[in-house]
């Protein structure tokens, strides 16, 4: 299981991509075309957002249930790799996983506008109001597409409810239903070859003894539950939720590694305890490369928060950490790190504070670390890490009390140290 610990983009698809290559299955269990994966390849950059990255490496990729689609945009991303010569055949796409409609991204952007200075900062590709219907149970599932009857039927009466929300409360255009049908039944035609039981699939897979590996969306901080809510995801993020969102027991899940940048990074809205203000806050983003792969945003940078991971290592159940982007830091002379929070009654804390109140108003403690000042390019063994890189990856593992299995120290596939080895991380 591989999951990220901080609020997303931590570097997750390359560290899938890396393991993929070890395992028979890649899953994907949460989140829809909102969050991507950027990956290099042989000199090529990949975005991926439905997709898990494992297809690159020519293996059979699950789209889980859990998972809300965007037909129009996994089409266009399977045109985009068929068209660079990757084979898509091996996708396999649960038929329960819902569909994002046409009035949810309509509905995404109004509700922000209509929220102001209060809005919470979406991506508004319609995520929220896609998982929301799903609860409400008006949604619009992946296996509709194969009945035009059914299809037609849960489009009219969701039409019927989403063009009121739409003219009387956000006053905008009502969605036709006229030629919307016929649209998604080329989508049907398109998508009906991977559409599969994929819960059976994948417990067939393990009882026959293969590696499966499922491939988080999102950030342990964007949990719908446990996250910084309401600057939150609209699904869990957590490992815990890929059962559900396979369909597998819990019980099978036996590693658990937690992606996390040597710095952090957050996409839109919401409090944020070590982020850097002032020139280092530019050159770090510079240098990092902060920008969606989904939206092209900005990513808003800070230090890295050792108070925020411990609170994903316990969450997640980690077994290891995969700590990416080392490489970025070379640039800097000292680098804090945040070791605990400064509460508004004037008390310190390691651990993250339960209320939202508490970590709206605390603030940053900070040790600082020597930095190292030199590039990692070409270092391909863990001995020839300088000692202050090093340095810093010891004082991440002592503080968190997890090993450091992976250590990134560039974009490439291959720029990744392990004293194990990939291959003993994967098979663990």
């Amino acid at each position: 299981m591989i999951v990220g610990a901080q609020w997303g983009d931590e570097g997750k698809g390359k560290i899938v991509d890396l393991l993929a290559q070890h395992s028979d299955l890649v899953c994907r269990y949460n989140g829809g075309p909102n969050a991507g994966h950027t990956i290099v390849v042989g000199g090529e950059t990949y975005k991926l957002k439905h997709i898990p990255s494992g297809i690159l490496g020519g293996k059979e990729c699950v789209i889980g249930a859990g998972c809300v689609v965007d037909p129009q945009v996994l089409i266009e991303e399977l045109d985009d790799l068929e068209g660079r010569k990757v084979s898509t055949e091996l996708i396999r796409l649960s038929g329960n996983a819902h569909l994002v409609m046409p009035w949810h991204p309509a509905i995404d952007r109004a509700s922000e506008r209509r929220l102001g200075k209060l809005q919470i900062g979406t991506t508004r590709r319609g995520i929220g109001p896609t998982y929301a219907d799903k609860a409400y149970r008006l949604g619009i599932r992946v296996q509709d597409l194969l009945d035009s009857k059914i299809l037609r039927q849960k489009i009219e009466v969701a039409l019927a409810e989403k063009n009121v929300w739409l003219e009387r409360v956000y006053g905008e255009e009502p969605i036709e239903l006229e030629g919307l049908v016929e649209r998604y039944e080329g989508y049907a035609e398109r998508l009906r070859p991977m559409i599969v039981d994929t819960s059976l699939l994948v417990d067939r897979a393990l009882r026959d003894g293969k590696r499966v590996l499922f491939d988080g969306a999102h950030g342990t901080l964007l949990d719908l539950d446990h996250g910084t809510y309401p600057f939150v995801t609209s699904s869990p993020t957590l490992a815990g939720g890929a059962s559900a969102g396979i369909g597998i027991g819990p019980t099978r899940i036996d590693c658990v590694i937690g992606v996390a940048k040597a710095y952090v990074t957050r996409v839109g809205e919401g409090p944020f305890p070590s982020e850097i203000e002032g020139p280092e806050h530019d050159r770090l983003q510079e240098l990092g490369g902060e920008f969606g792969t989904v939206t092209g945003r900005q990513r808003r940078c800070g230090w890295l928060d050792l108070v925020g991971l411990r609170y994903a290592v316990r969450l997640n159940g980690m077994t290891s950490l995969a700590l990416t982007k080392l490489d970025v830091l070379s640039a800097f002379s000292e680098l804090p790190v945040c070791v605990r929070y400064l509460l508004p009654d004037g008390t310190e804390t390691e651990e993250f504070p339960a209320h939202q109140s508490d970590f709206h108003h605390c603030r940053p403690v900070y040790e600082t670390l020597r930095g190292w000042e030199e590039p990692l390019d070409g270092i391909e063994d863990l001995s020839d890490l300088p000692e202050r890189a090093r340095a810093y990856v010891d004082f991440v593992e002592r503080q968190l009390g997890v090993e450091v299995s992976l250590i990134g120290t560039g974009a490439e596939r291959t720029r990744v140290l392990s004293a194990r080895g990939v291959a003993a991380v994967a098979s663990a």
